[in-house]
């Protein structure tokens, strides 16, 4: 089991959570956002093992492409209503402009009891991961733990990410879940592990059980 946190934005805090090695470390490039890491931004240097993941809520594709390079982004996180066309091209456009190393896509989905699964089809070959987050019309950051027997109605083989209101209080049910669902790849923490919106808590993400991190 993968694991990342994400909404970092405070460089010693991104040095201490970079040491417990987390495999993905997250930062919001969305103004809106609580946990935008600001247009002054300067990134740490981080160990190269650990994927740098940028998170977007219906930018452009001129801004992602600015925040790729100037970041040395590894993954983009398409956290809005991002079209399959899109992303399409996001994908070519990467291929042209930054050809010294793969950037992965992250397609990210607000899930509820109306969510359909099928409109995913569309975009199984265009992401390497799809992210299921609690709906909300914030496009996420709730807190809130989604319904996770609504996974049942995920047929497609690409693997995904899980978010929304993961705790020490239920991240325990992570086990039951990889077992009913084997194309979970990664739990995705946040809020739940925080001193306030951005800055992580190192002792509570060392709480962490590595028999989860070890499924």
């Amino acid at each position: 089991m993968k694991w990342k946190v994400c909404g970092l934005k405070f460089t010693e805090n991104i040095i201490e959570v970079a040491a417990l090695q987390p495999d993905f470390i997250g930062f919001i490039f969305f103004s809106d956002s609580k946990r935008f890491v600001g247009d002054n931004f300067q990134m740490p240097s981080i160990n190269t093992k650990i994927k740098k993941v940028g998170v977007f809520v219906n930018s452009n594709l001129a801004f992602i492409i600015n925040k790729v390079e100037k970041y040395n982004l590894d993954f983009i996180q398409l956290h809005g209503d991002e079209s399959s066309t899109f992303c399409e091209e996001l994908k070519q456009t990467f291929s042209i402009i930054i050809n010294k190393k793969k950037i992965g896509i992250i397609k990210a989905f607000g899930i509820d009891t109306n969510f359909d699964f099928n409109k995913l089809l569309i975009y199984s070959k265009l992401c390497e991961y799809f992210l299921f987050d609690t709906q909300s019309l914030n496009f996420g950051g709730t807190g809130e733990k989604f319904d996770w027997s609504l996974l049942k109605n995920y047929k497609l083989n690409v693997p995904f990410f899980i978010s929304g209101g993961i705790g020490l209080s239920n991240i325990d049910e992570i086990s039951t879940l990889k077992l009913n669902f084997p194309h979970l790849f990664a739990i995705d923490v946040n809020s739940k592990f925080e001193k306030e919106p951005g800055l992580k808590n190192i002792d509570e993400l060392k709480k962490i059980p590595k028999s989860i991190l070890e499924l």
